[in-house]
C-alpha cells in the first residue's frame, strides 16, 4: 500500500522520471518554477528535483495555488484505490464526497454521516489529504464542468448548475483558477481540437475529489498506449468523442455516432418539449470513457453481472450491461462495455445534476479505481493461486450501484439457485419497483426501495417463512434507519448489525460486505463454489481450515475468491457474447 507516498521525495522523483502511469493517482508533482501540477506520468521534460514539489491530492494543488497541465490533465487520473482499501474516516468521507454528500449536504451533513464533528472530519482531511471537504467538492465540481463544456454545446449557465455550481460568478471563478482559462476559451480551445486525429476523450471521477481520491469528479482522461489506461496523450491535442445527446452508431454503447464533420460535440438529446438543451431537470444522454488501471480482465466482472441481472432492472444488450440507476435526483439507465483500454459508458439522465453521482456509482460498481499489479503480486506469492492470476491477470470484483439493493437480493438467493433467486427478484420489482421507460431496450423498473417494500405482505413472498423472516426484518431495518448500507458504512459495525438479523450468517454477511461495502479482503470460506475451487486446488475445504490458509492473501482475499470462483464452468464467469 503507499499511503503517504506524497512524503517519499526519492520515491515520487524515481516514479516522475520513469513516467509510470500506474502511479497517476498515488501523488501529485507541483512545479514551483511554473506553478503547473502534473500526473507522473506526464510525457513533458521533468523537471530539476529542487523544483518539483509532491502533495496527494489535485485538490490540494489547486488549493496550493498551482494549476492543471494541459498536456497530461492530472486531474483525470484514476481513483486512488487506497479508498477502496480502507474503512477509516478519511476514505469513507473520501466516498461520500465521490457521491456527491457535499454538494447535496454541505460540509455539516458529511460530518453526520460519518458520525463526526464538522472540525474533526475537515481536519483529518486536511491532514491526509491537504485540502478539505469544501475544496474537494470544489474539484470535483470543476470535472465535471469541464467534461459539459468540453463536450456538449450546453449553455455555460446549465454547465453551472448541472455540475453543482450555486452561482455562476462561482462556476467563472473555479473553472478559471484551476484551469487557467475561462469556461468559453476551454470550449474554444477543444472546437480547435475537434479537427485533429488524435485520441478521444476519457471520463473519470477520481482525480477531481482529491486526485488520489477513488471517485472525485467526472474528467477528460487522455489515452496513451494502448493497454496503459490513464497514461498521458503525447499529442496534447484530444480529439472529443464524448457528447451530451446524439445517438451512437449501430446502437453501441460508447461509440459517438453522427452525421456531420467527425470529432465536433453532438447536440444533445432533451425528449420532450423543447427548452434549454440539457438544463437540469431535463434529461440528456452522455457518452463517455470511463478510464482504469490495466491489466483489467472483464470475463467474470460482466459475466457475474449479467448471470445475476433482475429482469427489467438489468439486460445484456449489444455488447453491453445495462440497468436502471436510482439517483438523488432522478434515475438513469446506463449501458458498459468492455474495451481493450477503457469501460464505454453511456448514461441516459433524467436530471444531468446526478451526472457525477452516476458515474461514480458506474465505476464503483466495476471496481475500476483497483490496482490489479498490487492485488495480483500478493496473490502471486501463493504457489497456488499465481497460476490463476497468471492464466487472466487483473481480475475485479463485480460490485453494485445500491447497497441497499444488493443486501435485499442476497437474501432472496440465500440456499436458492441463481436462476430462482432472479425470478423471486424479478418478481418483487415488477410489484412495487418504480416503472421506467427505456426507448433503446427492455429495461422496466427502479429496483424498489427498502421504504417502498416496508408494507410488504409476507404471504407474497414464494419462499419459506424463515427466510420471509429474514426479508421481513432486513427490510424493516434497513426502512427505519437500523442499518445503514452506503459508501460510508462502517464495515465492522454494519457485520455486527447484519449478522444479529435472523436468517444471517457469514456468507450472506460476507457476500454483502464484498459486492456491496466493498471490503477488499471480504471471504466466503462458506461459499460451495469457494470450497470446491479449493479442493481441485488440493487446499483445505473446511471454512476454518481455509480461512487459515487464505491469510497469505490479505488483504485481498475477496480477488482471490474471484480467481478461485473462475476455475468453474459457470455462467458468471463467461462474457456474453
Amino acid at each position: 500500500m503507499r499511503n503517504g507516498m506524497h512524503t517519499d521525495t526519492e520515491r515520487c522523483v524515481r516514479a516522475v522520471r520513469s513516467k509510470d502511469a500506474r502511479f497517476d493517482g498515488w501523488f501529485f508533482t507541483a512545479v514551483l518554477t511554473t506553478r503547473i501540477y502534473c500526473r507522473p506520468s506526464c510525457p513533458v521534460v521533468p523537471p530539476k528535483p529542487e523544483n518539483m514539489t509532491f502533495l496527494p491530492s489535485a485538490a490540494a494543488c489547486q488549493q496550493a495555488g498551482f494549476r492543471a497541465c494541459k498536456r497530461c490533465r492530472p486531474d483525470t487520473s484514476p481513483g486512488s484505490p487506497e479508498w477502496n482499501l480502507r474503512a477509516d474516516l478519511v476514505a469513507r468521507a473520501m466516498r461520500l464526497i465521490a457521491d456527491g454528500v457535499v454538494d447535496r449536504e454541505g460540509v455539516p451533513g458529511l460530518a453526520a454521516r460519518l458520525g463526526y464533528s464538522t472540525r474533526q472530519t475537515e481536519r483529518q482531511l486536511l491532514a491526509e489529504l491537504g485540502a478539505g471537504p469544501l475544496a474537494l467538492a470544489r474539484a470535483q465540481r470543476a470535472q465535471t464542468a469541464r467534461v459539459l463544456i468540453e463536450t456538449t454545446p450546453l449553455p455555460m449557465a446549465d454547465v453551472a448548475f448541472a455540475a453543482g455550481f450555486a452561482s455562476i460568478r462561482a462556476f467563472n471563478d473555479t473553472v478559471r483558477e484551476v484551469y487557467a482559462l475561462t469556461p468559453s476559451e476551454l470550449r474554444t480551445r477543444a472546437g480547435k481540437a475537434a479537427g485533429h486525429s488524435r485520441p478521444a476523450v476519457r471520463a473519470d471521477t477520481a482525480g477531481g475529489s482529491g486526485g488520489g481520491a477513488r471517485g472525485g469528479a467526472n474528467a477528460l482522461g487522455t489515452s496513451g498506449t494502448p493497454g496503459t489506461p490513464g497514461a498521458p496523450d503525447t499529442s496534447g491535442t484530444p480529439n472529443w468523442s464524448g457528447a451530451l445527446g446524439g445517438s451512437s452508431t449501430q446502437g453501441a454503447p460508447g461509440t459517438l455516432g453522427m452525421s456531420g464533420t467527425p470529432g465536433t460535440p453532438q447536440t444533445p438529446e432533451t425528449p420532450g418539449a423543447p427548452g434549454a438543451p440539457g438544463a437540469p431537470g431535463t434529461p440528456g444522454t452522455l457518452t463517455l470513457r470511463l478510464p482504469f488501471r490495466a491489466p483489467l480482465h472483464p470475463d467474470n466482472l460482466f459475466g457475474h453481472l449479467v448471470a445475476t441481472a433482475v429482469p427489467g432492472v438489468e439486460e445484456w444488450r449489444d455488447g453491453a450491461y445495462r440497468r436502471t440507476l436510482r439517483l438523488p435526483y432522478g434515475h438513469g439507465i446506463v449501458a458498459l462495455a468492455p474495451r481493450p483500454d477503457h469501460i464505454a459508458c453511456r448514461l441516459t439522465l433524467s436530471d444531468l445534476r446526478d451526472l457525477t453521482v452516476a458515474i461514480s456509482r458506474c465505476r464503483r460498481m466495476l471496481d475500476l479505481d483497483a490496482d490489479p499489479v498490487a492485488v495480483d503480486d500478493q496473490l502471486r506469492t501463493d504457489p497456488v493461486l499465481a497460476p490463476l492470476v497468471d492464466k487472466a491477470p487483473g481480475r475485479r470484483v463485480p460490485r453494485t450501484v445500491d447497497e441497499e439493493e444488493f443486501a435485499l437480493r442476497a437474501v432472496l438467493g440465500q440456499q436458492v439457485s441463481t436462476a430462482a433467486a432472479r425470478t423471486h427478484a424479478g418478481r418483487l420489482v415488477l410489484a412495487h419497483g418504480d416503472p421506467v421507460d427505456d426507448p433503446e431496450g427492455g429495461l422496466t423498473h427502479l429496483f424498489p426501495t427498502a421504504a417502498s417494500l416496508a408494507g410488504l405482505d409476507p404471504e407474497s413472498l414464494a419462499m419459506p417463512r424463515t427466510r420471509r423472516t429474514t426479508f421481513t426484518t432486513l427490510v424493516s431495518r434497513l426502512a427505519d434507519g437500523g442499518i445503514h448500507l452506503g459508501p460510508d458504512s462502517d464495515w465492522a459495525e454494519t457485520r455486527a448489525r447484519l449478522l444479529a438479523l435472523p436468517g444471517f450468517g457469514p456468507w450472506t454477511v460476507d457476500a454483502i460486505a464484498m459486492r456491496a461495502l466493498g471490503d477488499p479482503d471480504a471471504f466466503l470460506p462458506t461459499d460451495l463454489g469457494v470450497r470446491r475451487a479449493a479442493g481441485g486446488l488440493g487446499l483445505p475445504t473446511t471454512p476454518a481450515a481455509l480461512t487459515a490458509r487464505a491469510a497469505r492473501w490479505r488483504p485481498w482475499r475477496a480477488y482471490a475468491v474471484q480467481y478461485l470462483w473462475a476455475t468453474d464452468s459457470h455462467p458468471i464467469n463467461v462474457l456474453p457474447a
